[in-house]
């Protein structure tokens, strides 16, 4: 019976690990598209709303189903509890890289970035899908110190797009207002998608201390 139980609660940890995976994929798959306007890719990447819509859904069946069965305390129940917020981090990231995918289709076939933009956009779909590479190692390892080091890839990307709001609004800005649009709200998925990769890295914090840290992590 414990053995059985164990199993389970294994496989919902890897699950978390491989809707990581999956969110990674979108972002990778997502910015690349972006750059290049390619809509067969964009299509792609949204497409795999429903693998990563499946997989939180089933996660939500396992955790209730062991809550309401195991009744699980201390650890295993951190597990639960912060497994919860953790899928509605995952599942938001792959939102967001699927939003760059959309906007990439809707503009097909221009190019949504300006050429001033396209170097830091590929920072920025760089970073985050190392981001979330560390964030997946972080949920098979619970490391706390690749969990706290997430941060600073957090604050690179910070900077990136605050980078976006200097060239927007410079007076050299050629593109008008639309291109301005577009390319801010580009920049804020990519910095939400980011912030996200610290919400999980926090909530690993707080499944092997049993610490909240809002700020520290």
């Amino acid at each position: 019976m414990r053995e059985n139980y164990n199993d389970k609660l294994d496989s919902v940890r890897s699950d978390l690990a491989e809707m990581c995976k999956l969110a990674e994929q979108a972002m990778a798959s997502a910015s690349a598209a972006l750059l290049n306007a390619d809509l067969a890719l964009a299509e792609q990447t949204i497409t795999s709303r429903e693998d990563i819509d499946a997989l939180a859904l089933d996660w939500e069946h396992k955790a209730f189903s062991l809550l309401a069965l195991q009744a699980p305390v201390a650890l295993d129940l951190r597990i639960m509890v912060s497994g919860i917020h953790i899928v509605a981090d995952l599942q938001r990231m792959g939102g967001l890289a699927i939003h760059i995918a959309e906007l990439a289709r809707r503009r097909h076939p221009a190019h949504v970035l300006p050429p001033e933009v396209e170097a830091v956009f590929a920072e920025m779909g760089r970073v985050a899908v190392e981001q979330a590479e560390a964030t997946r190692e972080v949920l098979l390892t619970r490391d706390t110190g690749l969990a706290a080091e997430l941060k600073t890839a957090d604050e690179e990307m910070d900077e990136l797009h605050r980078s976006l709001f200097a060239l927007t609004a410079s007076d050299d800005w050629p593109h008008g207002v639309p291109a301005a649009v577009d390319t801010t709200l580009l920049g804020r998925f990519y910095e939400r998608y980011s912030d996200h990769t610290v919400e999980v890295a926090k909530r690993v914090i707080f499944l092997v201390t049993g610490e909240f840290r809002s700020e520290s992590a």
